[in-house]
């Protein structure tokens, strides 16, 4: 990773008008996933979905991979299995919903819900086209490389899965429980790794699918794609207009009539890829222009479809880069989803895709892939919000995204950056990013977050920040400000680590020192401003790759 030479930049002004609301502010981050679902329920994935839980905007919605997936039910990277579906020598069905119940009881226990990815095939389920061998022990291993990712080899099979799963979740959750899940099929169908099948057979499988679950549950929200990173000529964007236009026009399988439900859109878009280098050298820097654009494509092609466009979207997958296993012993450069360069890229890069949404009035979502990985080393580099149950400093930013409050005030930045107009991917040549939102709680209390992003690994730089807020209510005569921050020193417990000799195991006394520190931590103890004329104004400085929270309510 490259260093860039610390400097001082121009001081940035953030002006907002408690007068000027913008409109409802919806907490549209409250949406996590990762792939291998049996890490769900073991203690560290119950410890990390309380901490979820716990935040004031909850519920998460939790996505993963392999419900419906054959195995021992024990989760590998980039695996996990349920055992849901096991047919006997006359090809009849049992339905087993053990590990599907550990899944969702520790989702629902932890006021979390499953956000349902229906896939992937069952062995038994896969059609011996794609999948077709004969000695039992290597079948269940060419099923992990071949089987899971095949259409099945008879629909209406896959139609009776999915239709007694939501009938069992109505059974054991209640209906009014299972109404607010939401329902998407597969993963990532245009890439070969995850689909072995035609863009027809997936087509096919959808209508399937949505007969199923509407079967079962009328009320019931159903969607996809999920798709890659929408391009236009190429097979993801392609992928996503051929699912929306057979939605829209499509003989449907099941009905044999033109049409088919979709409740809500997703697809996926990633800032950057990275892959195992063991010579570590310097790469470019994930890109929230690259996230801006892709999403702005995605928007593009559903926006063809009227009758699409008006939904909820969800990027079901929206993250800094692609592998979410890899770590900085793969590569080096993955080291910065330990450090708060994560929480600044995506600090920036939701604010940008939010405000562009907003421009349309597109209601958009967005899911981070990202959650634990156990056993593995002491930050081991993995994108994940704890490590050894060690808080990361992403998991802070979203401690602040709870406090914002539920209205949009107008905020202007004189510093905020515009990503489509930077010369290349990474605005080298263009100055920091300084910008926030500004929000309004019930009670008149004021939350701010401004972050200070650059696309750069290690860039250096420190930013004067002033802050003037008008038209505050005449009853206001001081206000109590809170300063909560995140950088390389505050609420990122990876720099005590550091410090501490960077252990892959640490002691008990090293990770007593290094847990104090992966809380959200004031900056500066509270503060009481003057407000004159329903004004007040004050400053700080932000170094490139921070975020501050600001509270502010009666003194």
């Amino acid at each position: 990773m490259t260093t860039t030479t610390s400097s001082t930049h121009s001081a940035a002004l953030l002006t907002i008008d408690v007068a000027s609301p913008v409109g409802n502010f919806a907490h549209n981050w409250n949406y996590i996933g990762f792939d291998e679902i049996n890490y769900t329920y073991v203690p560290e994935g119950l410890e990390l979905l309380a901490k979820f839980g716990a935040l004031d905007d909850k519920p998460y919605y939790v996505r993963a991979h392999h419900l419906f997936c054959t195995g021992n039910g024990l989760a590998s990277f980039k695996w996990g299995s349920t055992n849901a579906y096991i047919e006997d020598a006359e090809g009849k069905p049992t339905y087993n919903w053990h590990f599907v119940d550990l899944t969702f009881d520790a989702l629902l226990k932890n006021g979390c819900k499953p956000f349902v990815e229906l896939g992937f095939m069952p062995q038994d389920l896969a059609d011996p086209v794609f999948y077709d061998v004969t000695s039992e022990t290597f079948r269940m291993q060419h099923y992990q490389s071949h089987g899971w990712n095949a259409p099945p080899k008879d629909y209406q099979k896959w139609h009776d899965l999915v239709h007694a799963f939501i009938v069992y979740c109505i059974d054991r959750y209640g209906l009014t429980e299972v109404k607010t899940w939401y329902f998407e099929l597969w993963n990532e169908p245009d890439l070969d790794y995850y689909w072995r099948g035609s863009m027809e057979e997936f087509n096919k499988l959808y209508d399937y699918t949505v007969a199923a679950v509407k079967a079962a549950c009328p009320e019931a929200r159903v969607g996809g794609p999920g798709t890659t990173n929408p391009r236009r000529h190429a097979k993801s964007g392609e992928y996503l207009a051929g699912f929306l236009e057979h939605c829209a026009t499509g003989i449907n399988a099941v009905t044999g009539h033109r049409g088919t439900a979709v409740d809500f859109v997703t697809f996926h878009v990633k800032g950057g890829g990275y892959r195992a280098d063991p010579h570590h050298r310097p790469q470019n820097p994930p890109s929230v222009k690259q996230i801006l654009q892709d999403v702005q494509t995605g928007y593009e092609i559903v926006a063809q479809y009227p009758q699409f466009v008006s939904l909820e979207c969800v990027l079901t997958e929206i993250d800094p880069d692609g592998w979410a296993g890899g770590g900085a012993w793969d590569n080096a450069n993955l080291n910065f989803r330990n450090t708060e360069f994560y929480p600044s890229f995506v600090a920036a890069a939701f604010d940008k895709v939010s405000n562009f949404a907003r421009t349309k009035h597109w209601e958009l979502r967005l899911l981070s892939w990202a959650f634990l990985f156990v056993g593995e080393r002491c930050f081991e580099g993995t994108r994940t919000f704890s490590t050894q149950g060690i808080d990361k400093a992403i998991l802070n930013l979203f401690r602040m995204y709870a406090r914002l409050g539920t209205q949009q005030l107008a905020l202007a930045s004189t510093s905020a950056a515009d990503p489509i107009s930077y010369r290349d991917l990474w605005g080298r040549d263009a100055d920091s990013d300084v910008a926030g939102v500004a929000t309004i709680h019930p009670d008149g209390s004021l939350a701010i977050l401004i972050y200070h992003h650059r696309d750069a690994w290690e860039a250096g730089g420190v930013r004067q920040v002033r802050v003037e807020i008008s038209n505050l209510p005449s009853e206001h005569e001081s206000l109590k400000l809170q300063h909560y921050r995140v950088d390389d020193s505050h609420s990122n417990a990876y720099g005590v680590w550091v410090q501490r000799g960077r252990p892959m195991y640490p002691s008990d006394s090293q990770r007593t020192a290094i847990k104090a520190r992966e809380g959200l931590e004031l900056l500066t103890p509270p503060a009481f401003l003057t407000v004159v004329d329903g004004t007040v104004g004050f400053e700080f400085a932000m170094p490139v790759h921070a975020i501050s929270l600001l509270l502010l309510g009666p003194g």
